[in-house]
C-alpha cells in the first residue's frame, strides 16, 4: 500500500514534505515521517494547511482551475481566503464546521476542503482554522 504523501505549509512560510503518520482533524498535532524515515511531530496551530498530495512536485507550468464546473460534486461550496493572501476554491462534505458569525480564528482544527479541480496535485486539504481570514459559502 502506498503511503500517503502530505506537504505541510506552515504560517511563516515553512514547508515540509513527507508521508503523513497520525493525524484525525480533532488533534492538536500531526505526525509526519520524511523520506528517510524520520519522524516529526508538529502541532496545528503552527501550520496553514495540510496538502494531500499526488506527487511531491506537482507540475509547475499546471495552473489550477479555480471555477465551480463540476454540478455532480456533492459537498458545500467555499472560497477559502488565508490570512497570507493565498485563496482555495472547493467542497466540503457534511455540515459546515462553524456557525454563521462565529470567527475561524478562535476556532481550534479545521476542516477538510476537496479542491474544485481534480487536476490538481491536491487531493485534499486540512485547512486550518486560525489560519483562514474568511470563508465564503456560495
Amino acid at each position: 500500500m502506498e503511503r500517503q504523501k502530505i506537504i505541510l505549509r506552515f504560517v511563516d512560510g515553512r514547508i515540509i514534505r513527507g508521508y503523513i503518520g497520525k493525524f484525525s482533524p480533532t488533534d492538536e498535532s500531526v505526525s509526519i515521517e520524511d523520506e528517510l524515515s524520520n519522524n516529526q511531530i508538529v502541532k496545528i496551530s503552527d501550520l496553514k494547511a495540510i496538502f494531500f498530495v499526488k506527487s511531491f512536485e506537482g507540475d509547475k507550468k499546471y495552473s489550477d482551475r479555480k471555477a465551480f464546473t463540476q454540478p455532480t460534486v456533492s459537498g458545500k461550496r467555499v472560497f477559502v481566503r488565508f490570512f497570507d493572501g493565498e485563496s482555495m476554491m472547493g467542497y466540503i462534505e457534511g455540515k459546515l464546521p462553524w456557525e454563521k458569525g462565529f470567527f475561524l480564528e478562535q476556532k481550534k482544527g479545521g476542516f477538510f476542503l476537496v479542491p474544485v479541480d481534480n487536476r490538481s496535485n491536491n487531493t485534499k486539504v486540512f485547512v486550518v482554522a486560525g489560519s483562514v481570514q474568511d470563508v465564503t459559502c456560495f
